[in-house]
């Protein structure tokens, strides 16, 4: 008899693995709650007047909730020596377009090249792009600015940059690797050339990692700070991030206003990872299994 064990409890260790579980669970729901306190911190604040706004944990606490902060962007931001507030959208916007919709044409016809197509200097061109990823911009930020200097205070020139980029050619290159090559093989016997498999059979399949790149080229375009510190000095031209910059800078600061004009910053960006939340997820989890 001393050799039976209760029932249901598998050698003594269910309750060690309930109390780990329990312990699990706080850890996630501490490092949760430490990532969420400041976004709750900027929503519940953009509806506080701005004498409430900085008063530590107690701004998060929804009292005396209004519009009048986004109000107070809207008409401060209403003329011409201002500029206007969907002006900046609108530039952030094209420019984020652009630099999404260039970048997955170009970076995923390069990953293609790259990871399924034979031909001499595939493998250095391949180290390139792997090397490119260890620089940072800021390093080639002023050398950009210097050679671009004649095409300042234009919307092109925020977006040119930043079409073609090494991370996000990796990303399709890791997973069309996974692609099974009898795949390409079937079209090719149909007598598809490479454009046609490619446009055809490889792009359909691929949404996971599109989506994934575009979710994540969205997210590093739209908060580009230093490129339009650089070569914008035309208000009619600043995006987003740059206008938050003059704005905050005014005296006396309307931190309840800046804090509103703060959620309409993030607010597209919340909306695009919604949609694409899905794709995003395979696409990352795809990409992790091949890696």
């Amino acid at each position: 008899m001393s050799g039976v064990r209760p029932r249901g409890t598998r050698g003594g260790r269910r309750p060690y693995g309930r109390l780990r579980r329990v312990g699990d669970y706080l850890a996630l729901g501490v490092l949760a709650l430490l990532f969420v306190l400041p976004a709750l911190y900027l929503v519940i604040g953009s509806f506080k007047p701005s004498d409430e706004v900085l008063d530590g944990f107690a701004g998060l606490v929804p009292t005396h909730l209004s519009l009048d902060n986004y109000r107070g962007v809207f008409d401060s931001l209403s003329s011409e020596s201002t500029g206007y507030f969907w002006q900046f959208m609108t530039v952030s916007l094209t420019v984020t377009t652009v630099v999404v919709v260039g970048g997955l044409l170009v970076n995923s016809m390069a990953g293609y090249a790259l990871s399924r197509l034979r031909w001499r200097g595939r493998n250095a061109a391949f180290a390139v792009v792997l090397l490119l990823m260890l620089v940072p911009f800021e390093s080639v930020a002023v050398p950009l600015f210097y050679l671009f200097n004649d095409h300042r205070n234009t919307v092109y020139i925020l977006a040119l940059p930043f079409i073609a980029n090494a991370f996000s050619v990796y990303q399709f290159h890791a997973f069309f690797s996974g692609v099974p090559r009898s795949i390409e093989e079937a079209a090719r016997i149909d007598g598809a050339g490479p454009w046609r498999t490619f446009f055809s059979i490889v792009l359909p399949m691929s949404k996971p990692v599109f989506a994934s790149v575009a979710i994540l080229t969205f997210l590093i375009q739209w908060g580009a700070f230093l490129w339009p510190v650089l070569m914008i000095s035309d208000p009619s031209v600043r995006p987003l991030p740059l206008e938050l910059s003059v704005f905050q800078g005014q005296e006396p600061p309307d931190w309840g206003q800046i804090l509103a004009f703060g959620v309409l910053l993030v607010a597209p960006v919340l909306v695009t990872f919604v949609v694409f939340q899905r794709w995003f997820v395979q696409g990352v989890a795809s990409s992790a299994v091949r890696e």
